[in-house]
């Protein structure tokens, strides 16, 4: 398989970007690296240890989000090849460039193919001082009920992942292949809304998650709801994500 290694960006919005950026920086306990981009907007937020997963993105409009780099081994397959690919199994094409080709799901989800750099080394867990290890180990797709198999099928096959049922009938997830960063969860919405696509937020997993969320509160997070299996919150930027038992 050429896609070798997984990057989470979090695209946060220019209204609140630094408050937004140190929290991340703080609560995943990591460094920044020197900024990037013609306007400085993009950084790695490179771990205590193994290769960097993460990266952070002020966008130019609106509120942000979450977005995906597929990183592909080249002497596999070229970039182009798996957009080809992507595209048959119904991804739009919408940009390409030397070293990156953005796509976008058959939902409507934007993910990048880039040049896989050699990265193997999963970060060990980190320790704040609550909530016990902890990890940025699962990334949500929240996809409208219409589109949830379509998305299902697109993401298993293109990966070559097996798709496999969640803790509940609304989840299903990608079992993640070996030396991966992070696993693909997909959750099909309650309802589908105007113009809806599918949408992300990233999960960290911990040993005690009442006691996490306290510690993310403190440096701007709030706390949106308490359920079995997660607790809901927000970033400072307005972003949801969640705080989850560790994951498969």
């Amino acid at each position: 398989m050429s896609i070798r290694w997984l990057t989470v960006f979090l695209d946060l919005p220019a209204s609140g970007f630094e408050a937004a950026e140190q929290f991340w920086l703080e609560v995943t306990a990591g460094e920044r690296s020197a900024r990037r981009g013609p306007d400085g907007e993009f950084c790695t937020v490179l771990p205590a240890n193994g290769d960097a997963y993460l990266r952070v993105q002020r966008v130019r409009d609106g509120v942000g989000g979450r977005h995906l780099d597929l990183h592909i081994d080249l002497d596999a397959e070229s970039l182009a090849d798996v957009a080809t690919r992507a595209s048959a199994l119904g991804a739009k094409l919408r940009h390409v460039e030397d070293g990156l080709t953005v796509l976008d799901s058959p939902g409507g989800f934007t993910f990048c193919l880039v040049r896989w750099d050699g990265e193997t080394t999963v970060p060990d867990p980190i320790e704040l001082d609550a909530g016990g290890p902890n990890r940025l180990d699962q990334l949500c797709l929240d996809i409208p009920p219409d589109r949830f198999e379509a998305e299902c099928s697109f993401w298993s096959s293109l990966t070559g992942w097996t798709l496999r049922p969640g803790i509940l009938p609304e989840f299903a997830y990608l079992k993640r292949a070996a030396g991966m960063p992070i696993r693909l969860l997909l959750q099909r919405r309650a309802e589908a809304e105007p113009k809806d696509v599918v949408s992300a937020h990233v999960d960290l997993a911990c040993a005690d998650v009442p006691a996490l969320a306290e510690r993310h509160v403190a440096p701007g997070a709030r706390v949106l709801g308490t359920f079995a299996h997660w607790t809901a919150m927000v970033d400072p930027a307005g972003q949801p994500y969640c705080l989850t038992v560790a994951s498969q």
